[in-house]
């Protein structure tokens, strides 16, 4: 006969690699939980190893720490059963092999393990370069109650599921390392009640939260009862817990947590702001430097940096040329005041001319002012931001956006040095959309940046949209492009002309190179630059 359960679910920020750290966040919270009266506590997947772990999974050396922290936690965590998320070796017939595995501990000894049946290998996700799947239920009883295991992608098709309900699940006991992009939560939330229906099972769904690199984990946890019922759900883009009660006859009640989602906006700053912060936090920078402009791109860069680690470390440099027009002087500075942050002017002038001087004799000479004296401006002001990093430590934020990113309006070692880029994955028409959101928590972006013709100011009385289409038409077709892989013909067919939509696409491809080179950012879109879009340099194919 079925007796209470209490059941707390950690949605936990672990670091990639640091095995031990993390281990040690699971013992304290499980000790914590055990003094709180809970029978069972539950952390996501590959926990202990952080996700994703890449390459160490190809070292020993990592694989035998993984081994001896797993022992650590049966020895230290004995009061409460405890279901984690880790890598697994394999022994016997399956020496040679590596699993993507949930671990339940229970007075010291593993009772079960249940390996993920599902590999994702596509955008992002390349787990079958590691893991082995295996295809095998595993159900635990605890209290009368049977809970089966699943790991992520084992929702995302019904047969994982299935299998667990036939082999006795009442629960179903899913362990996260979901990596957000735009939508993401409506989506599995649908997910999960179709795994419902089919399955007639309460369902657990317990996300990582945290920044890695170029990937945002949102957490947003959320528990559903076998009537669609959302019972907890637990907070966005920060740490947290649910505290649940499973009763006798197999009902859930809620026990803490129950928060509100954040819309759309306010969900992709979340994310930028996480990236932000844990890019800083986990890789030990001091702060943050950022090249201010008087433009939308680094006014909004300003903004999500003082959000994620504070005005104190947040640094701000203008860098001015004869090209720079008195109002960007004005916003520059009412950015940098308002967000009372560390600012300096610092101007290009004598570095530019300079470069100028040194290269009139042998190349510049008789010739016609281009893209390359342009260039020049961008790289002074790159070599300036630096130097500044190197002196103090302060990591240079790039401020470029997506639409800029994709059809290469930037400047290879100038606007594009740095070490993480905020706007990587955000189009310029977001760009506004996002400033626009900021400002409506509190105004620190200037009306006139919002309305004034966008500039990179590197030319007299120069507009994007002197080289460029609009940045509504240039984000409507690099959307059907780059992130739903539509044809040429198919763009056109949408409303788009023709030459514009070759002409875009075209510049696409002959950027790839730049991007190469370009700092990591934020994930936010299905099809971000970076590890999400793999594109040859060297390529004959073009879409026509």
């Amino acid at each position: 006969m079925a007796a209470e359960l209490k059941i707390a679910l950690i949605q936990e920020n672990f670091l990639v690699g640091d095995s031990f750290g993390n281990t040690d966040k699971i013992i304290n919270q499980a000790q914590q939980q055990a003094e709180l009266g809970m029978d069972l506590v539950v952390f996501p997947e590959l926990a202990i190893s952080g996700y994703p772990p890449e390459d160490l999974l190809l070292r020993p050396a990592f694989l035998q720490q993984i081994e001896s922290c797993i022992e650590k936690i049966k020895q230290q965590v004995k009061t409460i059963d405890i279901v984690f998320g880790a890598p697994r070796s394999g022994v016997g017939d399956e020496a040679g092999m590596l699993f993507n595995s949930a671990f339940w501990i229970r007075n010291g000894e593993t009772i079960a393990v249940y390996d993920k049946s599902d590999l994702p290998n596509y955008a992002v996700f390349d787990e079958k370069r590691y893991f082995t799947a295996v295809n095998r239920s595993t159900v635990v009883e605890l209290n009368g109650h049977r809970f089966g295991l699943l790991i992520c992608e084992d929702i995302w098709r019904p047969e994982p599921a299935k299998a667990a309900a036939k082999a006795g699940a009442e629960h179903l006991l899913v362990l996260n390392a979901s990596p957000f992009h735009r939508h993401k939560q409506q989506q599995r939330v649908a997910e999960i009640k179709q795994r419902i229906i089919e399955t007639d099972c309460h369902l657990y769904y317990l996300n990582m939260v945290g920044g890695q690199d170029e990937l945002v984990f949102d957490g947003a946890s959320i528990v559903i009862n076998k009537q669609q019922q959302t019972v907890a759900r637990a907070a966005a883009f920060a740490v947290s817990q649910l505290s649940l009660t499973l009763t006798a006859d197999g009902s859930l009640q809620n026990n803490g947590n129950n928060e509100e989602q954040p819309d759309d906006l306010a969900s992709v700053y979340q994310a930028l702001v996480l990236g932000v912060r844990d890019y800083v936090e986990k890789n030990g920078f001091k702060g943050v430097l950022i090249g201010l402009s008087g433009g939308i791109d680094s006014a909004l860069t300003l903004a999500i940096a003082v959000d994620a680690i504070g005005a104190e470390r947040t640094r701000a440099v203008m860098m001015p040329s004869r090209y720079t027009a008195d109002m960007s002087f004005q916003d520059a500075e009412s950015e940098a005041t308002t967000l009372a942050v560390d600012y300096q002017i610092i101007s290009i002038e004598r570095p530019f001319n300079a470069f100028l001087e040194t290269l009139d004799e042998p190349l510049l000479k008789g010739t016609e002012v281009d893209t390359t004296e342009e260039n020049i401006q961008a790289r002074c002001r790159g070599i300036m931001l630096m130097a500044i990093s190197n002196k103090t430590g302060f990591m240079v934020l790039t401020t470029g956006n997506k639409s800029e990113m994709a059809v290469g309006y930037a400047t290879l070692y100038g606007d594009m040095s740095g070490g993480f880029a905020p706007l990587k994955d955000i189009s310029k028409t977001l760009v506004y959309e996002l400033s626009r959101y900021r400002n409506s928590l509190s105004k620190v972006i200037p009306d006139r940046v919002l309305t004034r013709p966008p500039s990179a100011e590197l030319a007299p009385d120069q507009q994007d949209q002197d080289s460029l289409p609009p940045y509504d038409i240039i984000d409507a077709i690099l959307q059907m492009s780059v992130e739903q892989d539509m044809s040429v013909a198919a763009i056109v067919k949408a409303g788009y002309d023709l030459a514009t939509v070759e002409r875009i696409i075209t510049m696409v491809q002959r950027n790839e190179y730049k991007r190469r080179q370009a700092a990591p950012g934020v994930r936010i879109t299905r099809r971000a630059f970076g590890r999400d879009r793999r594109y040859p340099i060297t390529s004959g194919y073009r879409r026509k």
